[in-house]
């Protein structure tokens, strides 16, 4: 079979202009607005979309010096004390910001025991040969990084248990060893009865990137040990996704759906996957001193160009919808602007805590001078 649908490509609307001002008193304005449309959208369900948002809300706390917010707090209470239903791997999203919220609020530590018990011992839980878990029976998917392992990672942080980070570590490899296309280092957002299906999805190269990083933190922490071979497999993979998706960056800074400018989908934007391989870019940069200078650079042109999709309501439009694994790349070009998406918010609110932490360890002297539009990024 051979010939492409154009026809969503063909009809994408143009790219924003990158917001120019990415100054921490624009940022909070920015992140303050993104929160607050949230909170009043609503999130309504203890699954994963909440889960990105929760964690984005905390990380924009954190990088301001401030406590997780008690909007969190409450959230994360209310949803344990009317029962938490856990099918999926999907449902252990929440579970991060509450491990981090656990630390001044010890009795979140209900919730998460809870989301650890099923995951010890659920038939629902099934793994692919080589030891990753699937997101569904036959299939595995970029999101689970993020959604199960992050949350295996601050666990064992948490409970000071290197096994736990290790079996972190070890999903994040077994990923990559499934999913990281051995030449360019891109994520294909999942796998079908054994067999990789090649579409790169930016927010699956999201998702991927931002777990590797949160790997990182944590080893830099020092509170628990990493395995130093595993640490450096899991820098090199980083480091090589990033690199190539940064020589990949359009000037404006917003990948397409598919970041290889796949034709049925080039030049349909995806905002959140910006905002959330950007954030990944400049954490890397913080926590690597040998970092590439071309992914800082690339991370603050990522921001700019994904927050400037943010809406005076302080909604991050031209989001992706729900996206399951899709057999052909057509599949990937749907759009949703006619609603907020909580992964859309919640990757925003990464980009902006990553940001302003940016600015905080002189990543800034990243940011060209003068303005911030068209070659003045190169």
């Amino acid at each position: 079979m051979s010939g492409d649908d154009l026809t969503s490509a063909l009809h994408a609307a143009p790219p924003l202009p990158p917001r120019t001002d990415l100054s921490p008193a624009a940022l909070i304005d920015v992140g303050e607005r993104l929160v607050a449309r949230t909170w009043s959208t609503g999130l309504p369900s203890w699954f994963w979309g909440e889960g990105v948002c929760l964690l984005g809300i905390v990380r924009f706390a954190e990088a301001r010096h401030r406590p997780v917010p008690a909007a969190v707090v409450d959230w994360l209470r209310q949803h344990h004390d009317s029962g938490i239903s856990v099918s999926h791997v999907n449902n252990l999203a929440p579970g991060t910001a509450a491990l981090i919220a656990a630390t001044d609020h010890p009795d979140l530590v209900a919730a998460v025991d809870l989301l650890d018990q099923w995951f010890a011992q659920s038939p629902l839980i099934t793994r692919a040969p080589n030891g990753a878990l699937e997101h569904w029976p036959d299939g595995v998917w970029a999101d689970t990084t993020f959604m199960a392992g992050v949350f295996l990672g601050h666990l064992g942080e948490h409970r000071r248990d290197p096994r736990l980070v290790a079996a972190f570590g070890e999903q994040l490899l077994a990923h990559a060893d499934i999913l990281q296309h051995p030449d360019t280092g891109l994520f294909a957002h999942g796998s079908h009865r054994g067999h990789t299906l090649w579409n790169f999805w930016g927010r699956g190269n999201a998702w991927c990137a931002l777990s590797a990083v949160e790997y990182l933190e944590l080893a830099a922490r020092g509170r628990v040990p990493v395995d130093d071979d595993q640490l450096d497999r899991i820098t090199d993979l980083l480091l090589r996704q990033l690199t190539t998706l940064a020589a990949l960056q359009p000037d404006h800074g917003v990948w397409s759906v598919l970041v290889d400018n796949q034709p049925e989908n080039a030049g349909i934007l995806e905002p959140s996957a910006a905002a959330g391989i950007g954030a990944a870019m400049l954490r890397t940069a913080i926590v690597l001193p040998h970092c590439p200078p071309e992914i800082p650079r690339a991370g603050w042109r990522a921001v700019a160009g994904a927050l400037a999709y943010v809406d005076p309501a302080g909604t991050l439009t031209r989001v992706s919808a729900g996206t399951v694994l899709q057999l052909i790349p057509f599949g990937y070009s749907v759009i949703r602007n006619d609603r907020s998406q909580p992964w859309g918010q919640g990757l925003a609110l990464h980009a902006v805590a990553a940001a302003l932490l940016a600015h905080e360890s002189g990543l800034s002297a990243a940011l060209p001078r003068g303005s911030h539009t068209g070659s003045a990024w190169e």
